[in-house]
């Protein structure tokens, strides 16, 4: 090769490397991104064994990755399908000795590159258990080139053992030049640095969902009655992103989604609730009208065993005085206290009931606690008073619920808190519309929802996918503090009457109804106490 021919030859070789590395940057698949370094070390070298090692996280062996071998036809690891059953290489001999005799292992403890050119006849390293496979098999291990794969930080990763250079024209094998261990040094730091940033964005990524998946189960365990939601949400949504991509039917059955915008639908779904933090746990967890850090209604209860006193002292005076009169006790006496007892005890039961919280509370119901308010009077610190407060008498009224709108107002703004939070994040590219999906699960296509009042045509297909997987949620959940968990006929028949009211996306429900999603989700978390039949067709029916 004359000299022009050598200039040639190294520019085309150094515009491969560039080329190879900026392959090596965009493949996000590890398992290809390996295989991808072996088929260029065989461009380079023409070497007929290509192995693979990396190392373990706790840095004592190298793990057989990727065995490709060409004469003997043989692939495992990677993406072969074949799975690697060597056992890994031990870094160390024992607890402290760095384990020299094995080339692989000598190479990544010292980062030196090792090149062989007959393994037969080199005494620095124990070959035996490649003359013993050589034996076995009847092939011919002959030249080795190991060579450490270091990232940026000059760290050992992993090693690539090359095995058997062969010449093309006379099929021979021949030792490994240096000039090609020279491009295989380069081609392992360039493959170091592209697995390195891979596993670097991995980790991140995996740190990233577990400290989503952190706050989520904060918010859940704040509260024991909303344990659970923040993870089932992204449960449901993701099950009814399945269904609508698959469909081939209806107003989106071109809909489609990449992995990354699946992703974020996901991320969406962990953090839809986040704002939760912030909301006090005694509103969250507000069972009773009356609760606040405990049950006022034990404080009722005991009004009431008062004034069922004052009631029988008054009865006692009376007697008395007929007595000290010297007539004797009117039976009518007692038949009045009775009387006055059973109605007081009736009073009583009345607001013990009123204090559960229900679907609607009657407006006669709600005059009958103000009346009880001021029918009877009782004596606090020398000052008579009514027998029920202004706030327990508006608590008590609440018509729908356990929440005073006030209450109502802190739960609601969880919301605008979740899209402040979240608009505050440095999201990268693919994940800048998860404020958008996240913060409108309240929203209602009529635009009457919160906190922005959009309408359908102002919602993502995501933000409506996460307002039906919340609200089917919130209507199974077995563990709210004012509701006992709906039959599923009961929830999906609510859901039918939200969707005729144009609440959530009618394409969406027929999809989630159609498709069995709401079935789905059933059978994996909720009770089976809950699961009954529902009539589709007619929940679907405008």
């Amino acid at each position: 090769m004359d000299y022009k021919e050598r200039c040639a030859y190294l520019e085309d070789r150094i515009k491969h490397l560039n080329l190879i590395g900026i392959a090596l940057s965009a493949e996000e698949d590890l398992n290809k991104l390996f295989e991808m370094i072996m088929e260029e070390a065989k461009h380079i070298t023409n070497a007929d064994g290509r192995t693979l090692y990396m190392k373990t996280e706790d840095g004592r062996q190298l793990k057989f990755e990727i065995l490709l071998n060409d004469s003997m036809n043989s692939a495992m690891g990677g993406t072969s399908g074949n799975e690697v059953t060597l056992p890994p290489v031990e870094l160390f001999s024992d607890d402290k000795t760095l384990n020299e005799s094995n080339v692989a292992a000598y190479v990544a403890n010292t980062g030196k590159t090792v090149n062989i050119k007959d393994a037969y006849e080199e005494d620095g390293f124990d070959f035996s258990g490649t003359k013993g496979f050589d034996k076995m098999t009847g092939y011919r291990s002959k030249s080795f080139l190991t060579v450490p794969l270091k990232n940026h930080e000059n760290e050992i990763i992993g090693v690539m053992q090359l095995i058997n250079s062969i010449n093309i024209e006379t099929g021979k094998t021949l030792p490994f030049s240096r000039e090609m261990q020279t491009q295989i040094e380069s081609l392992c730091s360039q493959g170091a640095v592209a697995l390195t940033n891979k596993r670097l964005v991995q980790e991140l990524k995996t740190l990233f969902e577990s400290f989503i998946q952190l706050i989520a189960k904060a918010i859940d365990e704040k509260s024991e009655y909303t344990g659970g939601h923040c993870e089932r949400v992204p449960e449901i949504t993701m099950m009814l992103a399945d269904a609508v991509e698959k469909v081939d039917y209806g107003k989106y059955k071109d809909f489609s989604m990449t992995e990354d915008e699946r992703y974020e639908l996901y991320i969406a779904g962990w953090l839809h609730d986040c704002g939760k933090v912030a909301t006090p746990p005694h509103v969250v967890d507000k069972g009773t009208k009356l609760e606040t850090i405990f049950d006022r209604i034990e404080v009722v209860k005991t009004r009431f065993e008062v004034i069922k006193r004052d009631a029988e002292i008054a009865c006692l005076k009376k007697k008395i005085d007929l007595l000290e009169k010297g007539i004797e006790s009117n039976p009518q006496l007692d038949s009045d206290l009775n009387n006055i007892l059973t109605e007081i005890d009736s009073d009583r039961l009345f607001i013990e009931k009123a204090n559960i919280g229900g679907e609607f509370m009657p407006k006669e119901e709600q005059e009958k606690i103000r009346n009880i308010s001021k029918k009877y009077r009782w004596n606090e610190i020398g000052e008579m008073k009514n027998f029920l407060t202004d706030i327990e008498v508006d608590n008590l009224c609440i018509p729908k619920g356990t929440l005073l709108p006030e209450e109502r107002e802190i739960i609601n703004d969880h919301i605008r808190i979740t899209i402040d939070m979240l608009e505050r994040l440095p999201y990268p590219k693919h994940l800048r519309n998860v404020p958008e999906f996240a913060g409108g699960h309240h929203e209602k296509l009529d635009g009457t929802g919160y906190p922005k009042g959009l309408k359908a045509d102002e919602m993502s297909v995501q933000a409506k996918m996460m307002a039906i997987a919340d609200i089917y949620e919130a209507l199974t959940a077995a563990d709210r503090p004012y509701k006992d968990g709906k039959k599923l006929s009961q929830a999906m028949r609510i859901m039918g009457f939200m969707k005729n009211d144009y609440e959530i996306d009618s394409d969406l429900f027929e999809i989630f109804v159609k498709e069995g999603v709401y079935k789905k989700y059933a059978h994996k978390y909720i009770e089976k106490s809950q699961i009954d039949s529902v009539d589709e067709s007619s929940t679907l029916q405008s």
